[in-house]
């Protein structure tokens, strides 16, 4: 390698330092180039992104529950949040605010907000909402009251099937130490009503009647004072499984309570004595309806009438037949024909025809198609 002599080396670095020229420092912008002067992104800014020509907008709801949140001044009480959901028309944001609210620091919902909540739930047919915050409550997620307890087995009872869930709750408050959350008449009577809502088929009934038995010893053994409409669901219940003889003393018990038997009362009774076949008891229960000014149900006198017609008291049942229609309800087809058939095979044809004919001048409510199928049918009957 051969080597540059230090004369030369120096006479080199003279040449190119006279060749450089330096500019003095400056602090003004125009001493900089334009390029330099452009900021640059910030990191978080795609600099390759173009701009969104339609940015989101909020929608009313998200306004609406914007607008609530900021007149929940800070250290809101459930008080304030209960008027808050009250004021709400949608289910949906209502439960919004009831979720939001429940996140904040040192807050927690109470059983009045709960309540709201789920009335709100239930009446905007928000059901699995509504299920979701009775199993809250059920955890404990709130101190229990009556009115909220009551609440949520009124809804489980109309839910079919969330029957059992209903009486879990009535067996919560029967072990609740706070008496105030003890089963009131209220919610005896939401459990009865949604027993005899079972008590659709003969065989069926016996299943829930032991229910209905067992829930009338508890509220009597807990002091609690049936009303008529409490006794009359009892007396339904065991009326319907022709177990007339307590449904009668069921009856006879009304007095003691100050409770007054009504038109439905005498209505389930006398209906259960003629399907249990005492059709002259239950005529005397009819005949006492009558005597007190009670009109009965169309179905009471629809099985009178079959009944007392199929032992052959006609002059009894016509007489029912006419205060039926008088009381501006009319027997259906079979009633009419069961009554006709019957007076026939006792040799009875020709008061049948006449019977037919006072018959259509008293019920309006009998069509042409209804007269001739029951004029056909005394044909029938009398050729035999």
């Amino acid at each position: 390698m051969k080597l540059i002599p230090r004369s030369s080396l120096i006479s080199i670095l003279r040449t190119s330092l006279s060749s450089l020229s330096f500019r003095p420092i400056s602090n003004t912008a125009s001493d900089y180039p334009a390029e330099t002067l452009t900021p640059s992104p910030p990191i978080s800014q795609n600099p390759y992104a173009k701009p969104n020509p339609h940015p989101r907008t909020r929608t009313p709801s998200e306004k609406q529950f914007e607008k609530w949140i900021q007149n929940l001044k800070p250290g809101f009480t459930p008080s304030d949040v209960d008027e808050a959901l009250n004021a709400q028309t949608d289910p949906d944001l209502a439960l919004d605010i009831f979720r939001w609210t429940a996140q904040q620091r040192g807050y927690k919902h109470d059983q009045v907000t709960y309540l709201t909540m789920i009335e709100i739930a239930a009446t905007g047919k928000r059901y699995r909402v509504a299920e979701t915050l009775i199993e809250e409550v059920v955890a404990g997620a709130c101190p229990p009251s009556l009115p909220l307890y009551n609440s949520m087995i009124k809804f489980c009872c109309g839910r079919k099937f969330l029957f059992n869930r209903a009486f879990d709750i009535y067996k919560k408050m029967l072990k609740c130490d706070d008496p105030t959350v003890k089963p009131s008449l209220e919610t005896y009577t939401l459990l009865l009503n949604s027993l005899l809502r079972k008590f659709n088929r003969l065989n069926v009934c016996y299943v829930y009647l032991h229910a209905v038995r067992s829930l009338t010893k508890q509220m009597k053994a807990s002091g609690v004072i049936p009303d008529t409409f409490a006794l009359n669901m009892i007396i339904k219940a065991y009326s319907k499984c022709l177990e007339v003889d307590e449904a009668i003393r069921i009856f006879r018990e009304m007095g003691l309570y100050g409770c007054e038997p009504n038109a439905y009362t005498y209505s389930y009774i006398a209906k259960g004595l003629c399907e249990k076949g005492r059709v002259a008891q239950g005529l005397n229960f009819f005949e006492e309806t009558r005597e007190k000014g009670f009109v009965p149900k169309g179905s009471t006198y629809v099985i009178l009438i079959c009944s007392l017609a199929l032992e052959r008291r006609f002059e009894d049942a016509i007489e029912i037949v006419f205060d039926m229609l008088d009381n501006s309800m009319s027997p259906d087809f079979l009633t009419y024909k069961t009554l006709l058939e019957e007076l026939c095979r006792d040799g009875r044809g020709n008061d049948a025809f006449e019977l037919l004919q006072e018959m259509r001048k008293r019920d309006t409510s009998m069509n042409e198609k209804t007269y001739s199928a029951l004029t056909n049918v005394l044909h029938f009957l009398n050729r035999e």
